[in-house]
C-alpha cells in the first residue's frame, strides 16, 4: 500500500499535518521492512505522493466527496468520546443533523455520530467499518436507540466485536480507559468473530467496565485475547439477534411488577438527620410518633440514618396542636406553589401528601437504583413496611425469598452488566429496562425452587452474622467476608440450575444464554435454539 492510498479527516490543522507526516514515518519502516527482507535499497525519495487528510467536522463534510464509497475499502476510526449530557451545543447540533430523526437520539454519545454517518456512506457497497468506541453504546437504553436504527434503517451487520478491555492512554498520567472496537458492513458475513479480554493475572474483564473518558488511547499489552467464532453478533457483543432491547411496561416473565419508592417534592422539609430529629423533638415532642426511618441507595448500602417526618395520615386535629409540624406543612405549600410546573402546584392543595407514595403494608424488597461497579453484586434487601423509602430504590412488595435469590444471582447481574444503564461508571438499575425485560427461568420444580430459597437464606444469615458491617463493608470486593461470599456461589450454582443443568464458565455464557432465552420468550411462534457453548481459540 502506498500513503495516497489513506484518506482522512481531522478538525484541527495541526493534528491533521501530524497524521500526514505519522503516515510518511510507517512507509519509511515498512520500506525499511523490505528492504531487510530482499536484500536491497528500498525508498521513495523524492516523495512524490501523500495523503489526503482534510481538515474540517466529519459529522458535517460530505464523505462522498472527499473519497467516493466505490473507491473505498475501508473505514477506520477513533472518534472522540463525549457523553449525550456532556456534548456542546455545537455538538448537539452536530449530532442533530446525522441522528435527529432517530427517536431518542438526544441521548446517544458523541461518537454514535459516526456510526450514522459512515451507515449512510457504505450503503450498497463492501466496505466494512471499524471504530474504537466507548462501551456504553453497547449498555442501556442507547444501545436499543443506536443499533436497532442501524439495522432497520440501514441494514448494518455487525462482523466483529472487541468486547470491554482496557487501553491505556498516551497522554501524561497513563490514565486507563475502557472501550469496544465494534467492526460493521452492510452485508452479511460468515466470519463473524467476537474478542474477549482477559487480565494478566487471569482474572476475566468485566461486562460493564467503567465508561472511559479519555479521548485517544492505545491497547494495554496486559491482557490476552479469546476469539470465538459466531452465527449472529447482537448489540451487546455476544452471540444472538440483530435486536436491542427497550423500555417495557410490565415484566416480560409472570412475576410481580417493582416501583419506586416515595418522592416527597418537599424542598427537604420533611427529612431529618438524627441531630436534627432531636432538635426538632425538644420543640415538638408530641411530633415522634409520625418519625419514620427513611432509606434511599446510600442510606440503605452506606447505613445512614435519616429520619422522615411522615404527617400525611396525621389526624388533623393533632396536626393542628403541633406548631413546629405545621410550619413544616406551610413550607412545602409555599414551595410547591413558587414551582413552575402546574402538576406540583396543584400538589401544594394537599401538603402533608407526597407526590409519589408507595407504602406496602408488610416487608418488602429494597433494590437500590444506584450501585458500585466494583461490587460483585447489588445488595439487596427486606425492609419492614413501618420504614419509608425514596424514589432513588425500587420497592418489590410480597417478595419471596426466591425472588431475592434470583434477583442477588450472578445469573441475574451478568444481565445487570450488561444491560443496564450507568450513572458514571456506577450501575443504574431500571424497572422498565432491566428487570421488565429480566428472563426468569421458565420451568422450576418445587426441589429447585427450595434450593434456591435454602441459599437466599443462607445469604441473608450471613450478613446477619456481623451486625456491626454495613451493606458496603460487607460487599466491598476485598473485605467481603468468606462466609458471604461462599453463601453467594451456592446461591449461584442454585440458580443456575433452575436455567441450565450445567454450570456457566463466564458472565458471557450467561448473557448469551439470557438473550437466547429472551428471543424465545418474545418470540414464541419463532423459537431460538439454546445457544450451544461455543469452542475458543486463545491467541
Amino acid at each position: 500500500m502506498d500513503v495516497d492510498q489513506f484518506y482522512g479527516i481531522e478538525i484541527l490543522e495541526w493534528p491533521a499535518r501530524i497524521a500526514e507526516v505519522a503516515l510518511w514515518l510507517m512507509d519509511h519502516q515498512m520500506n525499511l521492512r523490505v528492504t531487510e527482507a530482499f536484500g536491497q535499497r528500498y525508498q521513495r525519495l523524492p516523495l512524490k505522493k501523500s495523503p489526503t487528510i482534510v481538515c474540517g467536522n466529519a459529522l458535517r463534510l460530505d464523505w462522498k466527496t472527499i473519497l467516493p464509497p466505490q473507491r473505498c475499502s475501508f473505514v477506520l476510526g477513533n472518534p472522540p468520546f463525549v457523553g449525550g449530557k456532556f456534548q456542546t451545543d455545537e455538538q448537539r447540533a452536530d449530532m442533530n443533523a446525522v441522528a435527529g430523526g432517530v427517536k431518542d437520539s438526544g441521548l446517544l454519545d458523541y461518537v454514535t455520530g459516526w456510526y450514522f454517518k459512515a451507515a449512510d456512506y457504505i450503503k450498497g457497497t463492501p466496505i466494512v467499518v471499524g471504530f474504537v468506541s466507548t462501551n456504553s453504546i453497547t449498555q442501556g437504553e442507547q444501545a436499543g436507540i443506536l443499533w436497532n436504527a442501524l439495522f432497520q434503517l440501514h441494514g448494518v451487520k455487525i462482523h466483529f466485536g472487541h468486547r470491554t478491555f482496557a487501553w491505556e492512554s498516551e497522554a501524561r498520567g497513563k490514565a486507563h480507559v475502557h472501550v469496544v472496537i465494534i467492526g460493521f458492513a452492510n452485508f452479511d458475513t460468515d466470519n463473524k468473530r467476537i474478542y474477549d479480554y482477559e487480565a494478566e493475572d487471569g482474572r476475566a474483564r468485566p461486562l460493564g467496565a467503567p465508561q472511559p473518558t479519555t479521548q485517544r488511547s492505545v491497547p494495554a499489552r496486559s491482557e490476552t485475547v479469546t476469539v470465538t467464532r459466531v452465527r449472529n453478533i447482537s448489540p451487546y457483543l455476544v452471540e444472538g439477534p440483530d435486536r436491542a432491547i427497550h423500555n417495557r411496561q410490565t415484566p416480560l416473565c409472570d412475576v410481580p411488577e417493582i416501583g419506586i419508592g416515595n418522592k416527597p417534592i418537599d424542598d427537604g422539609n420533611y427529612l431529618f438527620t438524627p441531630e436534627e430529629k432531636a432538635e426538632f423533638l425538644k420543640r415538638e415532642p408530641q411530633a415522634r410518633e409520625f418519625f419514620r426511618r427513611w432509606l434511599g441507595s446510600d442510606e440503605f448500602i452506606n447505613g445512614i440514618e435519616r429520619w422522615c417526618l411522615w404527617l400525611g395520615d396525621c389526624p388533623p386535629e393533632k396536626l393542628r396542636q403541633m406548631p413546629e409540624a405545621m410550619k413544616r406543612v406551610e413550607a412545602v405549600r409555599r414551595f410547591r406553589l413558587a414551582s413552575k410546573s402546574a402538576p406540583t402546584r396543584k400538589l401544594a392543595e394537599t401538603p402533608t401528601r407526597f407526590h409519589v407514595e408507595n407504602m406496602p403494608k408488610s416487608n418488602f424488597l429494597l433494590i437500590p437504583k444506584v450501585s458500585s461497579e466494583r461490587r460483585r453484586y447489588i445488595p439487596m434487601g427486606f425492609i419492614p413496611p413501618r420504614t419509608l423509602v425514596s424514589d432513588l430504590v425500587f420497592v418489590f412488595p410480597h417478595a419471596t425469598r426466591f425472588h431475592f435469590g434470583l434477583l442477588s444471582s450472578s445469573m441475574h447481574m451478568a444481565w445487570v452488566r450488561q444491560v443496564c444503564g450507568r450513572l458514571k461508571s456506577d450501575y443504574r438499575y431500571s424497572a422498565k429496562l432491566v428487570y421488565n425485560n429480566f428472563p426468569w427461568p421458565t420451568t422450576v420444580s418445587d426441589r429447585q425452587r427450595e434450593a434456591v430459597e435454602a441459599a437466599a437464606q443462607a445469604v441473608l444469615d450471613a450478613r446477619a452474622a456481623f451486625p456491626n458491617a454495613t451493606l458496603a463493608d460487607l460487599y466491598d470486593p476485598l473485605a467481603m467476608p468468606p462466609a458471604l461470599r461462599t453463601a453467594h456461589e451456592r446461591l449461584d450454582r442454585a440458580v443456575e440450575r433452575c436455567y441450565c443443568p450445567e454450570p456457566f464458565a463466564s458472565d458471557r455464557q450467561r448473557v448469551e444464554f439470557l438473550f437466547a432465552l429472551y428471543e424465545r420468550l418474545t418470540a414464541p411462534l419463532a423459537a431460538t435454539a439454546k445457544p450451544k457453548k461455543a469452542r475458543r481459540k486463545a491467541l
